[in-house]
């Protein structure tokens, strides 16, 4: 059997939460596995109540910036939804996702 076509879904701003959303729930009727990494002010959408409908849908792998967690003073907060323990994370592993996908969206 083929490998699902893999997206990669990169998030820097927290204006668009519903966008966000709305492009995996497309992603994931389209039968696309997904990969999300939130940066700069995306990782604030870790925060919003709404973010808990993006994590019950089931990326294969979200993580966000370790380092801009703890510049937004999150530090000590418990980890997202949907993250698991390798959830925070550096760009190092953003560029290991990168290389994983066969599509690369920018948000």
């Amino acid at each position: 059997m083929a490998e699902k076509e893999k997206l990669g879904i990169f998030v820097a701003t927290n204006k668009h939460l519903d966008h966000v959303i709305g492009v995996v729930k497309a992603a994931k009727k389209a039968g696309k596995e997904l990969v999300i990494f939130l940066t700069h002010d995306g990782v604030l959408m870790s925060q919003d109540p709404k973010y808990q409908e993006l994590a019950d849908l089931g990326p294969e792998e979200m993580t966000l910036c370790n380092v801009r967690w703890e510049e937004l003073g999150l530090k000590g907060k418990p980890i997202p939804a949907g993250m698991g323990e390798k959830g925070l994370a550096t760009q190092s592993r953003h560029v290991s996702l990168i290389g994983k996908c066969d599509r690369y969206l920018v948000l």
